[in-house]
């Protein structure tokens, strides 16, 4: 079983375009040095966690990504990108980031990427907060759709600060899940229903969403992508398996989670909830995540994920740098588990399990 291998820098034989090359298998993947990668793996087929082989403030420079690749030689199976970022309220050198991620992701083979809750900024008020939010039809999701457009990418952008319809009279927004298709459209929006009101008092955590964002009333239908049709959740959805059982009844094969888990919550829940929602739908599990300081008043957890149907994890991104993993989706995968092992074929009608203290 192969561990672990690191490749060094390759060049191309132009003067004018130098190459970052990894092999995956038998295959072959090379990044435009603009990108910048930090590192790249070949992994074994044991349980993969990114490792920071290479000191991002290196000769690469200190705008670098990490990239995590579990595929195989010659593989039918549409790739997806696991994107772990570091938002600021920044929204111009967010924007950035995230390009270049999408941007690598694409060169790697991706279909879909997947990138994490606040991707747009994350603020250190709820008045900055605020105030920059826009709407769908703003700067940042119309420059998303362009990047799509031309790449030819999907793209998971969730979730989105976006300003609710009465805006002007209440400043209150939605945490919104944005899925766009290769040519630039919006096929889906969903905005998170579950809001994050926590206090831990001696652990750091004192959050209230439910303040400035409003609910949304609905889930939606999962998507057909290239991958597999998503089911769309995010963040502090993850704790109710009400949302990803309700998505599995609609069809769902893929479940995702875009989140920005504090350090906390994130060491104690982050992997048991997206196996636990892996293994009780038998769908693969994706979560994008925030990883790092933001401000001087919030981190996040990281370790962006991908579980597959079994609850095996399939790419972990650890819990210090930004990057990606490159995961391959066999569906086939999914209806092998629940083939073996027909969970939903034994699973009651909803109305049983509010019978207790019923007679047979």
């Amino acid at each position: 079983m192969r561990d672990w291998q690191v490749q060094s820098p390759k060049y191309s034989t132009s003067k004018e375009e130098t190459f970052w090359c990894c092999s995956v298998g038998y295959r072959q993947i090379c990044f435009d040095t603009c990108v910048k990668p930090m590192f790249v793996l070949r992994c074994s087929l044991r349980r993969t966690r990114v490792k920071h082989l290479l000191d991002c403030h290196s000769s690469w420079g200190s705008s670098c990504i990490g990239v995590h690749h579990r595929m195989s030689s010659s593989s039918p199976h549409p790739v997806a990108a696991v994107c772990q970022v570091t938002a600021t309220p920044d929204k111009e050198a967010n924007f950035t980031a995230c390009k270049r991620l999408v941007q690598a992701a694409k060169e790697g083979g991706a279909s879909m990427v997947f990138l994490p809750e606040g991707f747009d900024y994350i603020g250190s008020s709820r008045e900055e907060t605020l105030n920059l939010s826009e709407r769908l039809t703003g700067d940042i999701i119309s420059r998303y759709t362009l990047l799509a457009k031309k790449l030819s990418v999907w793209l998971s952008l969730g979730g989105f600060h976006e300003r609710g319809h009465d805006w002007e009279t209440d400043r209150r927004i939605y945490n919104s899940h944005i899925i766009i298709n290769e040519k630039g459209d919006i096929v889906s929006v969903y905005r998170k229903s579950h809001l994050f009101d926590v206090e831990l008092p001696g652990r750091g955590v004192s959050l209230k969403e439910s303040a400035f964002t409003i609910p949304g009333s609905s889930l939606i239908p999962p998507v057909q992508t290239p991958i597999g049709k998503v089911g769309l959740g995010i963040c502090y959805d993850l704790r109710f398996p009400e949302l990803s059982l309700a998505l599995l009844r609609q069809g769902a094969e893929i479940l995702t989670y875009p989140s920005a888990f504090t350090v906390a919550t994130g060491a104690a829940h982050w992997e048991v909830l997206l196996r636990a929602r892996a293994i009780e739908t038998q769908c693969f599990v994706l979560a994008a995540a925030q990883v790092g300081s933001h401000h001087e008043k919030r981190s996040s957890y990281g370790h962006a994920l991908a579980v597959d149907p079994w609850g095996v994890v399939m790419g972990d991104c650890g819990g210090e740098n930004t990057g990606m993993a490159l995961l391959e989706i066999d569906l086939e995968k999914l209806r092998d588990t629940q083939r073996n092992m027909p969970v939903q074929q034994h699973r009651r009608d909803t109305s049983f399990y509010y019978s207790l203290g019923g007679k047979d």
